[in-house]
């Protein structure tokens, strides 16, 4: 018997797949989507979900035994009408097939079987699954898709313990912020310290940011992704495209936030443009480090949604309020 009948083992397969597929996608896949969805929220929906295949398995209704004795039909064939335990099943070509009884001795039941054109063969006694066993096959079914969830799980740890920001020693990554402290504090007009939220209490997709900073303050927090990729290009020289520029301009975003500019477009606009120098600084060549920065006041057009507040206004352009360098005709 299926140990899975009473179990949805369809959509339980087509989550286990989906998720699998997707926190690989996660891992090796673009940066937009590690900075757009938490993988935990994956993970939490997963759980949700084999919870609900758990107890919708438990509180489903087991198929009813099924009638083995004489039908009325079987009864009224053989002139049975008011009798019931004196018919025989037997299987004949695929058929069930009821054969007269009256204590007969086994010899003379292979004769009637015989006679009825019936293979020889055992009478059908047909087993079922005790309750505690068909109660069992949901719950290993839901521990099934546990472990592939902390299966899962194990496998971003291993791969971010390897490959991200956790990778580095704590001096590396000392360093580094000391760096990048040091960049945002010639933004700021001041000194101000750079934090890597590591436990992602301030910064993550969570809160819908990359980075953030108390207007006028003096600490500003960035998303362990962001860090890392400045980390790279200050001191492994790796630029990655769009992920580069992309933590330059969040990184002045937060340090003009740390001067005193309170409007997020505002502070875009002037961290695209501080952006040239910070990346220079960190070992662009100044070709790059204002391409990187057109690519990213393109992108800038284009964000809707959540990030609207993100858009830099009209007036950041090349001569216009928000231009730091007027007498420049570069821009940004």
């Amino acid at each position: 018997m299926d140990e899975s009948r009473n179990w949805p083992a369809r959509p339980a397969t087509m989550v286990r797949v989906a998720v699998v597929v997707f926190v690989l996608a996660w891992i090796f896949g673009p940066y937009e989507l590690r900075s757009a969805v938490p993988v935990l929220l994956v993970f939490l929906i997963a759980l949700g979900l084999e919870l609900n295949f758990l107890i919708s398995a438990l509180r489903s209704t087991p198929s009813p035994r099924p009638d083995r004795k004489p039908q009325d039909v079987d009864r009224e064939r053989y002139g049975y009408e008011g009798e019931t335990d004196d018919l025989l099943l037997v299987r004949r070509d695929g058929e069930e097939v009821w054969i007269p009884y009256s204590g007969e001795s086994s010899e003379e039941i292979e004769a009637l079987i015989a006679d009825a054109g019936a293979p020889r063969e055992e009478v059908d006694e047909s087993t079922f699954e005790p309750e505690g066993r068909r109660t069992l096959a949901p719950v290993r079914q839901f521990l099934v898709g546990l472990g592939i969830i902390c299966a899962l799980g194990l496998a971003i740890w291993f791969v971010e313990s390897r490959t991200g920001w956790d990778s580095l020693d704590g001096s590396t990554r000392i360093g580094a912020v000391e760096r990048f402290s040091d960049e945002a504090s010639r933004i700021a007009g001041k000194p101000v310290s750079i934090y890597c939220d590591e436990s992602r209490d301030f910064v993550g997709a969570v809160q819908h940011a990359d980075g953030v900073a108390e207007v006028g303050g003096e600490r500003a927090y960035l998303t362990p992704e962001i860090c890392l990729d400045l980390y790279r290009l200050a001191f492994e020289d790796q630029v990655r495209g769009s992920r580069t520029g992309r933590a330059l301009a969040v990184l002045a975003h937060e340090a003009w936030h740390l001067h005193g500019v309170r409007d997020e477009g505002t502070a875009e606009c002037h961290a695209l443009q501080s952006g040239v120098e910070t990346g220079r600084r960190l070992g662009l060549s100044e070709e790059t480090a204002r391409q990187l920065m057109r690519q990213q006041l393109t992108e800038n057009a284009l964000r809707a949604g959540g990030s609207v507040e993100y858009r830099v206004p009209p007036d950041c352009r090349d001569g216009g309020r928000l231009d730091l360098d007027p007498g420049s005709t570069r821009f940004p």
